[in-house]
C-alpha cells in the first residue's frame, strides 16, 4: 500500500528565483564575451555587485560549472572556461539534426504570410548588420532559427536547440567581425529554398550554413588562441 502525505498546493512564482536571475545574467555575460575565457570570477563580488546573499550566486556557479561555462577550483579560484572545440562540434551536430528536418517540413508547411515575416526578419538583421549592431544581428540570427521551428508547428525543437547551442554561440559571437555577410546570404538561401518548397534544397543550404561553424573555429584559433582549449585537451 502507498504511503500516503499530506503536501500543500505550491503557488509559482511570478518571476524567476534570484538564483535564476544570477544564472541568466552570468550566461549571457559568457555567451555574449563580456565575460571572456579565462576571466576570474569572485563568489563575492559577484553578490556584491548584483545585492545578493552569497548562495544564489553558489548555486549559479555550479550550474553554469555543470553546462561547462565554468571552471571551479575550490580554494584557489573560478574562472569562465575556454572555449572548446569539441564541445562546439557537439552542439553543431545536434542542431544539424534537428534544424535539417524543421526546414524540411518547414518548406511545407510555411504559408506566405510565413514568408513575409521571415524576409521582415531578414530585412532587419541585414539593417543590424549596416548599424554594426552586433548583439541585435545575433538576436535575429537566433530568431530567424526560432522562427522557421515556430511557424512550421515544431517550437519543441527549437527548445532542444537552444539547451544545447549554447557552445556555439561564443565562437558565433566572436566571429560576427567578419562573418555576417556570409550568415546574411546563407539565410537568404535558406530562406529562398523555403518559398520554392524546395524542402531537399532548404536542407542542403542548412546543413552547409551550420557547417560553417568548423572554419569559423580554425580562423578564430589563429587570431584568439589564448580564448580556445589546447588542441591536445579539446
Amino acid at each position: 500500500m502507498a504511503a500516503s502525505i499530506a503536501l500543500r498546493a505550491l503557488t509559482p512564482p511570478d518571476r524567476p528565483s534570484i538564483a535564476d536571475q544570477v544564472f541568466e545574467t552570468l550566461q549571457a555575460g559568457i555567451l555574449s564575451l563580456e565575460l571572456p575565457p579565462g576571466a576570474k570570477l569572485s563568489e563575492v563580488e559577484v553578490a556584491s555587485q548584483m545585492e545578493v546573499s552569497r548562495q544564489p550566486v553558489r548555486d549559479a556557479f555550479y550550474r553554469l560549472s555543470k553546462l561547462g561555462f565554468l571552471v571551479i577550483r575550490p580554494q584557489r579560484s573560478t574562472t569562465v572556461s575556454l572555449i572548446s572545440e569539441a564541445a562546439v562540434l557537439r552542439a553543431r551536430y545536434i542542431r544539424t539534426a534537428l534544424e535539417v528536418e524543421n526546414v524540411r517540413t518547414a518548406a511545407e508547411r510555411l504559408t506566405e504570410a510565413d514568408h513575409a515575416a521571415l524576409a521582415e526578419l531578414l530585412d532587419a538583421q541585414e539593417a543590424a548588420h549596416a548599424a554594426q549592431d552586433k548583439r541585435l544581428f545575433h538576436q535575429l540570427d537566433d530568431q530567424f532559427h526560432h522562427e522557421i521551428c515556430q511557424r512550421a508547428d515544431v517550437g519543441f525543437a527549437w527548445d532542444l536547440i537552444n539547451d544545447n547551442k549554447a557552445h556555439m554561440d561564443r565562437v558565433r559571437m566572436l566571429s560576427l567581425s567578419f562573418a555576417s555577410p556570409q550568415v546574411i546570404r546563407d539565410h537568404r538561401d535558406i530562406f529562398h529554398h523555403l518559398v520554392q518548397r524546395d524542402a531537399a534544397a532548404a536542407a542542403d543550404a542548412m546543413r552547409l550554413h551550420l557547417s560553417r561553424i568548423g572554419d569559423l573555429i580554425e580562423r578564430l584559433r589563429s587570431e584568439q588562441h589564448a580564448w580556445f582549449e589546447s588542441e591536445a585537451s579539446a
